[in-house]
């Protein structure tokens, strides 16, 4: 069986610009909205509300949930467009997103809606696609 012929950089650069969007903005949404439920739960505490979900726990799903889909969304995204071999585009994109939110978490937790810096959601995207023209080549 013949291996498919891979597709010309440019397309499959557009390809990833497109997934690689897609999973910034749904990962920012996911931590946004997360997030949100912490400063949900730090306020209800004030308030002398019982225990439960506490904002230490929202703080930290935040962080996780957003951590694991944004590998999840490039993976799958890649694949439904038709391309193949994109782990090194998940590993770049992932570790991108972790640096801009550990560099811009402050950003979200001093009011609830607010937007990590535009710079770093562009930097993001940008490596991601350029990393999506790294393919691994398997050795015999």
């Amino acid at each position: 069986m013949a291996s498919p012929t891979p597709t010309p950089a440019l397309p499959r650069l557009l390809k990833a610009l497109i997934v690689s969007s897609v999973g910034v903005a749904a990962s920012h949404l996911v931590l946004s909205d997360t997030l949100y439920l912490s400063f949900s739960a730090q306020a209800s505490a004030a308030l002398g509300a019982g225990g439960g979900y506490s904002s230490d726990q929202a703080f930290t799903s935040a962080l996780v949930n957003t951590f694991l889909l944004m590998p999840l969304v490039l993976w799958v995204g890649m694949r439904v467009v038709g391309e193949r071999k994109v782990g090194v585009m998940a590993l770049v994109g992932t570790v991108g997103w972790v640096v801009a939110v550990g560099n811009g978490v402050g950003v979200l937790d001093e009011r609830p809606g607010a937007v990590l810096p535009l710079g770093s959601l562009v930097l993001v995207v940008g490596v991601t696609a350029l990393a999506s023209l790294v393919r691994r080549t398997r050795r015999v």
